[in-house]
């Protein structure tokens, strides 16, 4: 694969990016703990997944009101996102387990939902956190061409409305994961800074494969029960996947699509102005820290900025890291960026999709705005 150059040069905070490693070492050190999962992981995953497959296995073998099951839906949905939050999101970045074999395993969780586990390592843990917020090269800016997320996107005119239908289009997210997304990433030529690359063949293998094993669960199963009709499917089909949608959508957009983030570019030759850590730190906000419900759901994704320096650190440890990461970055004169819930994360996203509605004459004031 071809990589554009895009380069992070060590400057004048290299004394904080070891300085920040050598704490968050020690406090291993000290408590004596593995920076992996270990049993909490395996417990909170069986959790989750058997209440989704729980859920499934009612709706297939009961035939249930209305109410009940469009109740069994919208859990479904929430359960689905907590999927991808609280298991495969860990495993797939490595940080599940100590045991190479078992992560991979426990990824294959991703695929068993109807997303590719491979091509998500390749947008997220590769393209998306080297990357973070630069234009052009990071996918999770790209999101869809009718969602203006940075301050050099291109604008049409129909961004204007952007911060009233973006959470209607937010709710599609996994529909179009399972359906198009994958496929489209697979056959096309070049995805962020990679140029005509090529999968090995046991990863399109693993493509087919589970995208049969997903299509005959969520799918060809559920047809197949006398006691659902076609509608019915299609109803709590479209429910599961509009309500994970949404979910993820958002909660995604709450690290680095809010007030007070920078949007740094590159040199005509590619460099970066600051090491990639700081970058990070830049560039990624948390929310929520104090909600133990909100960091238990989604994983720990509520303190990006821990997961985004530590990326193969379990998210179980973020909340400890987090007070260690803060302090060395105030000490240093870095950003640490947070909002104190999650709503107000909501709300700050609200005014950034309306600051970015605006047409392209006020790009230069955008990004610093707020």
């Amino acid at each position: 694969m071809a990589v554009m150059r895009v380069t992070f040069p060590v400057r004048n905070a290299t004394e904080f990016v070891n300085e920040v490693k050598q704490r968050v070492a020690a406090y291993f050190a000290d408590t004596g703990q593995s920076d992996k999962g270990g049993w909490r992981m395996l417990v909170k995953s069986g959790v989750m997944l058997a209440s989704f497959f729980g859920l499934y296995v009612l709706l297939m073998a009961t035939s249930l009101s209305a109410p009940a099951v469009a109740l069994a839906a919208v859990l479904m949905g929430v359960l689905l996102a907590g999927v991808g939050f609280c298991i495969s999101h860990d495993a797939l970045h490595g940080a599940y387990s100590e045991s190479k074999r078992l992560n991979g395993i426990i990824g294959y969780s991703f695929d068993i939902v109807g997303a590719n586990g491979y091509m998500w390592q390749v947008t997220h843990n590769v393209i998306h956190h080297t990357y973070t917020n630069i234009e052009g090269v990071d996918e999770d800016l790209a999101v869809s061409p009718l969602i203006r997320l940075s301050p050099s996107a291109p604008y049409a005119w129909y961004h204007r409305f952007q911060h009233v239908y973006a959470w209607f289009l937010y709710s599609f997210s996994t529909l179009f994961w399972v359906t198009i997304k994958d496929f489209k990433y697979f056959f096309a030529r070049e995805l962020g800074p990679y140029k005509d690359r090529k999968h090995a063949p046991r990863e399109w293998a693993r493509l087919w494969v589970f995208k049969v094993v997903f299509y005959s669960w969520a799918v060809a199963i559920p047809l197949a029960m006398p006691h659902i009709s076609l509608w019915e499917f299609v109803a709590v089909f479209l429910t599961i996947h509009l309500t994970a949608g949404l979910i993820l959508g958002v909660v995604f957009q709450l690290a680095h699509v809010v007030e007070h983030i920078d949007y740094p570019e590159p040199t005509a030759d590619g460099a970066m102005p600051d090491d990639w850590m700081v970058h990070e730190l830049r560039t990624t906000s948390n929310f929520g820290r104090a909600s133990a419900i909100l960091r238990w759901y989604v994983g720990g994704l509520n303190f990006q900025v821990e997961h985004h320096l530590f990326p193969k650190v379990c998210s179980l440890h973020y909340p400890a890291l987090a007070p260690i990461v803060e302090r060395t970055a105030k000490e240093f004169g870095l950003p640490y960026h947070q909002h104190a819930t999650f709503w107000g994360a909501v709300a700050s996203h609200y005014r950034m999709l309306r600051r970015f509605s605006r047409t392209p004459r006020h790009q230069g004031t955008l990004a610093h705005a707020a």
